[in-house]
């Protein structure tokens, strides 16, 4: 729909899409940036101020959205709204760390992550619904402002920074975290940041979650054109069907976490190897589809990219954060791992338009196959440095 504005306002359709792909890009490149620079504020001033305040941010900007019809604003709004989304998340995490044991991390970060793959889920029906009903652009973005709203007010209200604030026990924390035994946090953010960046694992899981934000970020971007254009669903109907991504994903959260949970210390790496197997398969089939192949083999296919894709991806600024950063640098842990993603997902926008005006979904699919077998490998690598370094913590040779 924001194509079909752009059109009109002189564009052809090609340059449309790109310039949308391009705003997608400088949007991500804004959330990476915060994920970098500002996440780690959650460490120093609180999860719960970081968290709420992404969230108002994000209500602004979505308002400010609506205002325009051109792409200045739109890639102004765009902008703002992804930079002040990008603390949000890790000052959840940091709420996280001060309220549940590192045994449930990935129980909990699963439950969490259902936020924003059922938030997704519901917003695409959502949206579907207000398209078929006859509801411009903007009445979208008046929704999500709304709905953002409410929640904005209930979290104001009733969510709390740590156990501790209602006078309860602290919760476990993962030994093998990276700051170990350390209890200050003086020298700011590079006593937070060093630790981190000098252990290899966690290098490994930054490279993780470049390569997995690129998929994640070109299904969510591109899902409901891909359905449009290739197999000549109406906007309506590419929107609502759009929404078997995240829906899938919402049930890969929930048993990935659980899973990695009752596997044991290398648990989520595992459930991370067969994940990204699982995502690869799924892509290699969808290069072979056919445009406008008429069976439920296309959603299929998408699904069983969001299953296999969306559970690994939230262990990575989750649970796996919280593992290497603990309660003192979750936040900054968490930011990191999301930011290097975002670094990779900025292809998702431009680049990936681009690939599908010249070499069509098929040379996409063929992209992303590749990223997710690169993805699988840099699993397995995990897998295997974590059980040595807990054989060599059981030996006391570290």
């Amino acid at each position: 729909m924001l194509a079909e504005e752009l059109k009109h306002r002189g564009m052809s359709g090609d340059a449309a899409i790109v310039s949308l792909g391009a705003m997608v890009s400088f949007g991500v490149m804004a959330y990476a940036a915060g994920k970098l620079l500002l996440a780690g504020l959650g460490d120093l001033w609180g999860g719960r101020r970081s968290f709420l305040g992404g969230l108002g941010g994000a209500l602004l900007f979505t308002m400010l959205f609506t205002l325009g019809g051109g792409l200045p604003v739109f890639t102004i709004a765009w902008i703002g709204n992804r930079l002040v989304q990008s603390i949000g998340w890790a000052g959840l995490v940091k709420v996280s760390s001060q309220w549940f044991s590192y045994k449930s991390y990935g129980t909990v970060i699963g439950i969490l992550s259902l936020s924003f793959l059922i938030g997704d889920a519901v917003a695409r029906q959502s949206m579907g619904w207000l398209i078929a009903n006859g509801f411009g652009w903007r009445s979208l973005f008046y929704f999500a402002a709304i709905v953002s709203g409410i929640v904005l007010t209930a979290n104001l209200v009733l969510l709390k920074e740590s156990r501790a604030a209602l006078e309860f026990s602290a919760p476990e924390v993962n030994p093998l975290n990276v700051f170990e035994s350390r209890t200050e946090t003086r020298g700011g953010l590079k006593r937070l940041l060093l630790p981190l960046l000098r252990n290899r694992g966690f290098l490994i899981v930054c490279l993780l979650s470049l390569c997995t934000t690129i998929v994640r970020e070109t299904f969510n971007t591109w899902t409901p054109t891909y359905l449009h254009n290739f197999f000549g669903y109406s906007d309506s109907a590419a929107a609502g069907m759009s929404a078997i991504f995240p829906a899938l994903g919402a049930v890969s959260v929930v048993v990935a976490g659980f899973a990695g949970d009752r596997l044991g210390p290398t648990g989520r790496s595992i459930v991370l190897f067969v994940g990204m197997v699982v995502t690869a398969v799924g892509l290699c089939f969808m290069t072979v589809l056919k445009a406008g192949t008429a069976s439920m083999l296309p959603l299929v296919l998408v699904g069983v990219v969001g299953f296999g894709l969306l559970g690994p991806y939230s262990y990575l600024a989750g649970a796996m954060a919280l593992d290497f950063g603990g309660k003192q640098g979750g936040a900054t842990s968490s930011g990191l791992i999301d930011g290097i993603g975002y670094m990779g997902g900025i292809l998702a926008g431009d680049s990936v338009a681009r690939l599908a005006v010249r070499f069509g979904w098929g040379g996409v699919f063929v992209s992303l196959a590749a990223v997710s077998v690169a993805s699988a490998i840099a699993a397995g690598m995990l897998f295997v440095r974590q059980r040595a370094e807990i054989r060599q913590r059981l030996s006391g040779v570290v």
